[in-house]
Order: structure tokens, then C-alpha cells, then sequence
């Protein structure tokens, strides 16, 4: 009798026994090429000895300690490690246990920041449409993706949603990418315009989409014209990198490569690399000392933060990207993965996009490529698509619902930065098995 609540009763899984490399093995010693890292989370690869004997070493000294009571050393390196390396002006550090639980308090400190600040009226949170920032009430909340919000509406806070910077549906015949990018952003001045610039808190975006649009990289110019408005206004920037940082896109942060600081950034995902849950939230000196300088004390917290072992991962998980030189790494992998589905399908009749940055990369599928019309959603292409890529032996993260929640399909992929060429190859070979299978 099995006694686990999976996450979808009639779906019956191989139990996974062993990793190796980019591969994961299960109980009948079949191997699957890890080409999605699960979701965008094994960065290192499965088994990586030097992050598994410092979790193990930090057992040996201390397990756990409650934040309410201690700090631990690990928290206070992986913090220094952290900021050492953060875009200027990020200057404390909020351990937790994962993405949601990092985007949930980002939402709840720009709140306490705002009202420590004297100016408690300013509760509008505003975020984008076919966005993902978690699965909490709030973090919902303030993602955009329809079909995961549906059935929680009456839940949900009041957040209010533009449009994404999704060049390849939006841009307008004639328009630079320059153009729409910055037309793009134009739309939060005019939520903000329409809110009450005194009324709104922050604006929450991911700098490079992940789960919901597949990899959907901001035009140029967008952020910085984003940040303009945020500047204008008092709005605290706040970046959602749960999936796109820690080196996945080819920098340890996703936005250095739009050369815009947020005042709160989120991480988590490829922070612990599959070995221990960890997230954290990052934000300025100045929003910290607001609160310091205030009651001293922010209003949130979770048993877990900080934990001695999960820090102790974190720390051996950013220390191996950055020592083992694997940011250009995952530059130059990702440009021959890049090359590789190009090759392959560039000119697939299906295929209307191929997109993303560094190891983080998708094609968006289509019914026809010059009406950009999507597949029926009765078809559930993406299922059949991850179903069948399983099959082959290949982990990859098809989803649908990429237009509005409900039409579209795509497949994002996020292999380990260990990724080697002919791995890369087998990933496509794979892949494109598995897409003519199911169309």
C-alpha cells in the first residue's frame, strides 16, 4: 500500500535510486539524461562528492539550530559568499527553504518596508502576466499563469498584471526589438499612472521567464526602462531568479546581463542544486535598515531558515560554480545548445521559436509557423510530449498554456552545467523523437 500524496493520483512513477553526472537511474536501472536539471535545479549534476561532504561535515558538527535562538557559521558564509557576488547595493541576506518561500517574503518585507517608511497606503503589488513566482497564497498571487491560479481566485490578494515582454507574440511588424522593449515597459508606468504611484509597493518580474513562457528573455532595453519607472515613482524593483539565477543564464544573476540592481532579489533552485532545499531573499541595505532602524524586527520567518546544512550546501553549490569557472561554461554550452536545436529545428514546420539564454533555453511549438496559430489545448501536446521524451530516456520540462494560461505549448530546457557536447546531442536526438511522436 503506498501512503505518499503524489502530485497527481493516476500518474504511476519509477522510483529514482542513484544519480550519476547528468543522468538519474531508477529502481530498474534505466538511465534518463537529466535535460531539464528536474525544474531548472540540478545545476551540478546528480552526486557531486565535494557538496555532499560538506553537507555531511556540517551534520558531523551541527545539524540544526533555530534562528529565533542562534546563527550558524554556514548561514553567515554562504550570506558573505552571497553578497560578495550580488549586484551593487544588495546587502542582506534571508535564508529559507525554497522559491515560494523567497518571493513570499519578498512580497511581505516590500510591504513592512513601506510601512515602517510612514507610507502604509502603499499596498499595490503589480507583476506581469505568464509569470511563475510560487505556489504559496501570496506567491500566487502574484504570478500570472491563469490555469495555475483558476481554482485559488477566491484565495488570491489583488494583484494587478501587465503583459509580459514576449517579443516573439508582441512585437508589432515594423517595431525594433528596441522599440517594443521599451514599449513593453511603457505599460507599468501606465498601471502605476492608473493605481496611484502613492498606492503601489513593488513590481515583480523574473528577468528571464522560466515555467510559464519557456525561457522568454526581455527585449533589449526593457529592464532598464523598467527600473526608470520604479525610480520615478518609489516602486521597489523586486527580480524573481528562483529559476533563472545562480549561473543559469550564464551570469550568477540573471539581471547582471540587463545591467539593472533590484532593491529585492529572490534565488533558491540552483542555490542548493538539488542537495539540500534552500532559497533566499537578497535586498538592499537600505530597505534592511528601514527595518533595523524601525521596529528591528520583520514580521515573517519560517522554522527552517537558515538551516546549518542547507546553508552548508549552498555554499559548496555557489562556490563550485564559481571556482570550477563554470559561468563561461554555461555561456559557451549554452550557445551549442542553442546551435544544436537551431540546427535541428529552425525549420521545423512546428517550431515558432527557439529561445533563452546560457542553459536555460526553449522552442515554443506551433500549429503554423506563419500564423504563429498554437496547437488545440485538447491535443495536451506538452503531456505528450514529456511522456514521450521519458520514454526515450530524456527529463525535459514541456508545459502548456504559454499564450494565457491556457493555449500554447512549449518545452524549456536546463541541463547541468557539467553538460558535455555529445550529451548536448543526445538531449536534441531525444527531444526530437519525442515532439514527432506526439504531433
Amino acid at each position: 500500500m503506498n501512503h505518499v500524496f503524489p502530485r497527481h493520483s493516476k500518474a504511476k512513477l519509477p522510483t529514482a535510486v542513484g544519480g550519476e553526472g547528468c543522468y538519474l537511474i531508477d529502481a530498474d536501472g534505466k538511465r534518463y539524461l537529466d535535460g531539464s536539471g528536474g525544474a531548472a535545479v540540478s545545476c551540478l549534476g546528480h552526486g557531486d562528492t565535494e557538496v555532499v561532504e560538506a553537507v555531511k561535515a556540517q551534520l558531523d558538527r551541527l545539524a540544526f539550530a533555530h534562528t529565533g535562538f542562534f546563527t550558524s557559521e554556514p548561514a553567515e558564509e554562504l550570506a558573505d559568499l552571497l553578497i560578495a557576488n550580488a549586484p551593487e547595493g544588495i546587502d542582506r541576506v534571508y535564508l529559507v527553504s525554497g522559491g515560494s518561500e523567497a518571493t513570499e517574503a519578498a512580497i511581505k518585507l516590500a510591504r513592512q518596508y513601506w510601512v515602517e517608511k510612514g507610507e502604509p497606503q502603499r499596498g499595490k503589488l503589480i507583476a506581469r502576466k505568464q509569470s511563475y513566482h510560487g505556489n504559496t497564497i501570496g506567491a500566487l498571487s502574484a504570478g500570472g499563469n491563469e490555469w495555475r491560479r483558476a481554482q485559488f481566485g477566491p484565495l488570491l490578494l489583488d494583484v494587478s498584471h501587465i503583459d509580459p515582454c514576449y517579443e516573439y507574440r508582441l512585437r508589432h511588424e515594423g517595431e525594433s526589438p528596441e522599440e517594443y522593449g521599451r514599449r513593453a515597459a511603457d505599460a507599468l508606468e501606465a498601471e502605476i499612472q492608473r493605481l496611484g504611484p502613492e498606492n503601489v509597493m513593488g513590481f515583480m518580474a523574473e528577468p528571464v521567464v522560466g515555467a510559464t513562457a519557456g525561457a522568454l528573455a526581455p527585449a533589449p532595453g526593457y529592464f532598464q526602462r523598467i527600473r526608470e519607472i520604479c525610480d520615478c515613482h518609489g516602486v521597489l524593483l523586486i527580480l524573481d531568479e528562483v529559476m533563472c539565477g545562480m549561473g543559469r543564464t550564464g551570469t550568477l544573476f540573471a539581471c547582471e546581463q540587463d545591467g539593472v540592481r533590484p532593491d529585492i532579489l529572490c534565488v533558491a533552485k540552483g542555490l542548493g542544486a538539488g542537495y539540500q532545499p534552500i532559497g533566499a531573499m537578497l535586498c538592499t541595505a537600505e530597505i534592511y535598515d528601514t527595518i533595523a532602524q524601525g521596529s528591528g524586527f520583520f514580521q515573517h520567518g519560517h522554522t527552517y531558515m537558515g538551516h546549518p546544512a542547507a546553508a552548508a550546501a549552498g555554499k559548496a553549490v555557489v562556490s563550485a560554480i564559481l571556482d570550477r569557472g563554470l559561468l563561461p561554461r554555461v555561456q559557451e554550452m549554452g550557445e551549442k545548445l542553442h546551435a544544436k536545436l537551431t540546427d535541428r529545428f529552425g525549420q521545423h514546420p512546428h517550431v515558432g521559436d527557439i529561445r533563452g539564454r546560457g542553459l536555460f533555453r526553449a522552442i515554443e511549438l506551433v500549429e503554423d509557423r506563419d500564423s504563429k496559430e498554437p496547437f488545440d489545448p485538447a491535443r495536451g501536446l506538452a503531456a505528450r510530449i514529456k511522456k514521450a521524451a521519458f520514454a526515450e530516456g530524456l527529463i525535459c520540462y514541456p508545459m502548456s498554456g504559454t499564450l494565457d494560461g491556457r493555449r500554447g505549448d512549449h518545452v524549456l530546457l536546463a541541463p547541468p552545467f557539467i553538460i558535455e557536447e555529445a550529451q548536448l546531442d543526445e538531449l536534441v536526438d531525444k527531444l526530437d523523437r519525442a515532439i514527432e511522436a506526439s504531433i
